[in-house]
């Protein structure tokens, strides 16, 4: 069910306000293979000859162009008005996503730039409106077919390649304006205490501090009073500690779970001599997650991850989502296979979807989009942009494992060259830095150097020929035998050190088809696929130190056709078959 204060729509949920204008639609559009654009300064009087529908890149269908050919720069414009009502207001500019690097004008000033295709930035642009008038804003994006830029499974060939799919260029996710006090609340960290039956607020203010301002914090589940709490706003970082334990629950605290996914809902309220200045919606699920003598544990408790690798694609669509209905619908078909997790495979996804796992109780692994090469340029673009991701994702509690790297893909000799291991430690450490509470996985699948968590990726489609390789798990942890493709389970010179070990990608049977292709041998039959699905999976589950595993995958995406849906969401068999097969 979902939380009360819960707006369609909203881009951000996490943090809502009533005040905003959603600016997607369409918009003027350019491509600029000549990169003239700015010298010609298309952001005084923007040339467009196109229209295009925001947020939907031009390469899919659902923008209306749906031109797959690459273009690096790409133009965007449009007016807007600023609503009756937000005098004295600040006017920020927020783009949830924007492929790869976004330049910005309004009413022909320059207003900002940023560099990061899955993080979402903002502007205030209050200085460059005009109330009352129509204000244009243009922006420019650029894109590259660079593997020092973190693309994930972007292709930078002309055409795709083995698992690898028409490029994202520009606006990807929703653009949208919001109104706000010069005194405001500018971001909240929350921290669930599990042990302690308690839950951390970390609040950053924007604006003077003043012995006037008092920011109350106001915490309810199903409308009911949980704790209210106040505290004065004396500098712009603040910090405040709340027991939960309430007597109107009948079990005093509620905790987050796949079976059982209560959250706690927040309202900020910022006053300034008894004015309210600022009130912001938000959740938080009372959750922990914790690694134990080989298990990872959910609450304390060992749990088994029953994961699905999801790459979000649509086929009108591609990255983003067409609708929140589709997202919906792809949560709730996954929980009818009888998964209780994804990993979110080479891609941050749209935080309406985080939404919804924090809602129906899905677990999420949080997977960067990789670089493919290895030198100083990709080492600076790939730790700026994780650190805003895992920033920006913090407070979801669906997320329980940040997983940076895939298949040494960005680092392609980590398993014995010095420097890419150093660049993984430093990236474990740094996302440690801001959340030491969350397993973190690096490099997904092969050569760990340091991990919470001994990922293996393992396509053998018997069961008989998996459970006689994993008989031994000495052999496997000490690299004395490649679990697949030849890789060890660990980088040269790290040690096992009692890891829970899951198997984070395996399965990928395709249908016999000449349009793509799946893992291993296609099956001609309905019987052959759940014969052999059933027989890898049982294997995985019966070996005793593995705690978890994850299919590959959700659904076809283009060439690749192992997916349990078709591209567009039919099963190719029925739901309860694999739901009976994953539970059994």
């Amino acid at each position: 069910m979902a939380i009360r204060k819960y707006r369609k729509d909203y881009p951000r949920p996490q943090f809502v306000r009533e005040d905003w204008l959603n600016l997607n639609g369409t918009w003027d559009f350019r491509f600029d293979d000549a990169n003239e654009g700015e010298l010609r300064e298309w952001f005084r009087s923007f040339p467009g000859d196109r229209k295009i529908e925001v947020p939907f890149a031009y390469e899919t269908k659902a923008s209306g162009i749906g031109e797959e050919k690459f273009h690096p720069y790409v133009w965007y414009h449009r007016t807007f008005a600023i609503p009756d009502g937000q005098e004295g207001k600040r006017i920020v500019l927020h783009f949830q996503a924007v492929d790869y690097v976004a330049k910005v004008w309004v009413n022909g000033e320059y207003v900002g730039r940023h560099e990061g295709g899955y993080s979402a930035f903002s502007f205030d642009i209050t200085r460059y409106v005009k109330p009352g008038e129509a204000n244009a804003v243009v922006v420019k994006a650029e894109d590259s077919d660079s593997c020092t830029q973190p693309r994930g499974k972007q292709r930078w060939r002309k055409d795709n390649f083995g698992c690898w799919y028409v490029q994202t260029t520009g606006i990807w996710q929703t653009v949208w304006l919001e109104f706000v006090h010069p005194q405001h609340l500018q971001s909240v960290k929350i921290t669930p205490d599990f042990d302690a039956n308690a839950v951390r607020f970390d609040y950053r203010v924007n604006g003077e501090a003043s012995p006037s301002l008092k920011l109350t914090t106001k915490i309810t589940m199903d409308g009911e009073l949980i704790k209210e709490t106040g505290i004065a706003v004396d500098r712009s970082y603040l910090s405040a500690s709340v027991e939960l334990i309430s007597e109107a629950r009948e079990w005093r605290v509620e905790h987050w779970s796949p079976h059982n996914p209560k959250l706690y809902e927040v309202e900020f309220t910022l006053t300034d001599g008894g004015r309210e200045v600022d009130r912001v919606h938000s959740y938080f699920g009372l959750r922990k997650v914790s690694i134990q003598k080989g298990k990872v544990l959910l609450n304390n408790q060992p749990i088994y991850q029953r994961l699905i690798l999801d790459q979000g694609y649509w086929p009108d669509s591609h990255l983003t989502p067409p609708s929140e209905e589709a997202i919906i619908e792809d949560i709730d078909k996954i929980l009818a296979m009888g998964y209780n997790g994804v990993r979110k495979h080479q891609k941050i996804e749209d935080p309406r979807f985080l939404y919804w796992c924090d809602v129906k109780g899905v677990l999420v692994w949080s997977e960067a989009a990789a670089a493919y090469e290895f030198n100083d340029e990709a080492v600076e673009r790939f730790t700026r942009e994780w650190l805003d991701i895992v920033q920006q994702h913090y407070n979801h509690p669906c997320i329980v494992t940040w997983v940076p790297f895939n298949e040494s893909w960005g680092i392609a000799n980590v398993y014995g060259d010095r420097k890419q291991q150093q660049f993984t430690e430093a990236i474990y450490y740094l996302t440690k830095s801001i959340d030491p509470h969350r397993p973190v996985v690096v490099n997904d699948g092969w050569e760990h150097t340091i991990s919470d968590i001994i990922t293996l990726h393992d396509y053998e489609e018997r069961g008989e020929a998996f459970r006689k390789r994993y008989a031994n798990k000495d052999a496997i942890t000490s690299n004395e035998i490649a679990h697949s493709n030849f890789k060890y389970a660990l980088a040269q010179g790290y040690a096992y050190r009692g890891q829970p070990i899951i198997i984070s990608e395996f399965g990928g049977i395709a249908f016999r088809s000449d349009k793509g292709w799946g893992y291993g041998n296609q099956v001609d039959s309905e019987e052959a696929f759940l014969e052999r699905f059933r027989s890898i999976t049982q294997a995985i589950k019966d070996t005793d130190y593995i705690c978890g595993y994850c299919y590959t995958q959700v659904t076809d995406v283009q060439q690749e056709v192992n997916g349990l849906l078709t591209e567009d969401r039919k099963p190719k068999i029925a739901l309860d078959k694999i739901k009976a097969i994953n539970l059994a």
